[in-house]
């Protein structure tokens, strides 16, 4: 956690026209839709001017939620109105927490097959409807992400859960507020799958062959002097803002979402 002001060594310019093909494709825009997440997902675009190193993370953050031309423009829904606002708070206070991102490939779930929670065709087992939190668990993929007691909780190990991955599949599965539940698999793979390659920048190590993620990526929250003012003053576990960094082209992306309902 930092504390202080960022020393202005880090500055940021917001960069409006950068789109992104998840929040623009008709498909996937069907799909946050009915899980009720479209009109309340977001995803922004920043550039840097410094080079920035993993361990300067709080003292990037803090710059980040700090500099005029992040809080014009970086995006927020309102907890009083319901409606798109902008950040233009002081932000005093920081919270950042790097979030491992190592998967180039999709097989980490394919243990919900081998576990029979997937079956023949895609399909998701069903179960007897339980309630945890604003959540209804009414099948087998609900209890392995929401139910530690679970038979098949132990299929993700704690660090599978922690990836970036793992956390936007979870993200996806569970939705927002009025969220339609998919009966089939793919439709959450598909997304996940196409949300993680935009946000993410890869390069070919020469030595290794390899191809390696050379992005960072932070979960952040940020107070003001009232508290926690982003992304939301009220948390949920539905609620989050991952700042995502490319430190070749020093672009930040923030990917943003507010639990709720009725936005389209």
């Amino acid at each position: 956690m930092a504390h202080g002001d960022g020393g202005g060594k880090f500055t940021f310019h917001h960069l409006p026209n950068r789109t992104f093909t998840f929040l623009d494709n008709r498909d996937t825009r069907e799909l946050l839709t009915k899980w009720s997440m479209n009109g309340r997902l977001s995803a922004q675009a920043f550039r840097y001017d410094q080079y920035f190193q993993p361990y300067q993370q709080d003292d990037f953050v803090l710059a980040f939620f700090q500099d005029p031309n992040v809080t014009l423009h970086l995006k927020l829904i309102s907890g009083s109105s319901g409606q798109w606002t902008v950040l233009e708070t002081q932000v005093k206070r920081i919270e950042a927490r790097k979030i491992p991102c190592s998967l180039l490939c999709m097989s980490l779930f394919d243990r919900l097959h081998q576990e029979n929670i997937v079956k023949e065709g895609g399909y998701i087992s069903k179960c007897l409807d339980e309630y945890v939190d604003d959540f209804v668990v009414s099948d087998e993929l609900r209890k392995v992400l929401l139910l530690e007691g679970s038979d098949n909780f132990e299929i993700f190990s704690p660090s599978d859960r922690q990836e970036f991955l793992f956390l936007l599949f979870k993200h996806l599965c569970l939705g927002g507020a009025v969220c339609q539940f998919e009966d089939t698999i793919d439709p959450y793979l598909e997304v996940t799958k196409s949300i993680y390659k935009e946000l993410l920048s890869v390069q070919k190590d020469p030595e290794t062959k390899q191809i390696d993620i050379i992005s960072s990526v932070f979960k952040v929250s940020a107070y003001d002097e009232n508290g926690l003012c982003y992304p939301s003053a009220r948390p949920h576990e539905q609620t989050f803002a991952y700042l995502i960094v490319d430190p070749l082209k020093r672009h930040v992306v923030v990917l943003y979402h507010c639990f709720g309902g009725g936005i389209f």
